[in-house]
């Protein structure tokens, strides 16, 4: 199989039809979601809606009912090679293999470039080095994984991704544990990265007052259906937040089309 990746185009992702079952519950639901090449979706939604379970149907890691295509191809036609080939995932709850430290670890993400033997190359090591930099990691770089606090581990977890250099970047909460300042930091190289690259974002996220930032799509899911689709303008409303976070929230449109979101304190 040739790689679409070969040409640099960016790759489309396309749920159609697609349901999965996990312990004995339909947890997505005959859900339908085209996600553009070089655009950036957020998927967002109650607790128990579905969104870590559509990332991992699309990510390999859950069986499901129906068509996911990864640019031209269907995913289940994919080898687990090219699969990381197209996709670098960030999962929510990363295994971190011990006695790794952070350089070696963010390493890994060039494995799928590398010939039979799994060799580094000084290329793979320098692409690694810049992204450390870039997420403020160098002062960790000889550090185990294993030894660092929650949020610094996230950082090495989104690293290893950036490094992967694929082009659909799938990431799952991939601000938990983070402070706002680092939270800023990771998504705003993920934005960076994304205009240089073409990159394709799919992402889950909480925080609707970060939400409304960086998304060009926001998918809202509720009780495994697909409820909302569209621009932050047109989802992240008050309407549309109360109906399914049950809270009365402000927003405001700016400019560049981004939305900030002000939830305010209920009366008692």
């Amino acid at each position: 199989m040739t790689s679409p990746t070969d040409s640099g185009a960016p790759l489309d992702v396309r749920w159609s039809g697609v349901s999965v079952d996990l312990g004995g519950r339909q947890v997505v639901d005959d859900l339908d979601l085209l996600v553009e090449g070089g655009s950036w979706t957020t998927i967002i939604g109650p607790n128990g809606a579905g969104k870590t379970t559509l990332l991992r149907a699309l990510s390999g890691t859950a069986p499901y009912r129906g068509i996911i295509t990864i640019g031209p191809d269907e995913g289940v036609g994919l080898g687990r090679r090219e699969r990381a080939r197209r996709l670098a995932v960030v999962p929510q709850h990363p295994v971190i293999p011990p006695g790794l430290d952070v350089f070696d670890y963010a390493l890994l993400g060039r494995s799928p470039h590398q010939g039979v033997r799994f060799a580094a190359s000084e290329d793979d090591r320098r692409r690694t080095s810049a992204v450390l930099e870039r997420l403020g990691l160098t002062d960790f770089a000889h550090r185990f994984v294993d030894s660092l606090s929650g949020g610094e581990r996230q950082r090495v977890v989104v690293a290893r991704a950036l490094v992967q250099d694929a082009p659909v970047l799938v990431l799952d909460e991939p601000t938990s544990f983070l402070d706002l300042g680092h939270q800023m930091d990771v998504l705003e190289l993920i934005a960076e990265l994304r205009a240089e690259r073409s990159l394709t974002v799919v992402c889950t996220l909480h925080d609707l007052t970060v939400v409304g930032q960086f998304a060009d799509r926001i998918a809202v899911l509720d009780d495994g259906h697909l409820a909302e689709h569209g621009t932050p303008g047109e989802v992240l409303t008050p309407s549309v937040i109360s109906r399914y976070w049950g809270v009365d929230v402000r927003t405001e449109i700016h400019d560049d089309t981004s939305v900030s979101v002000s939830v305010r304190r209920r009366e008692r």
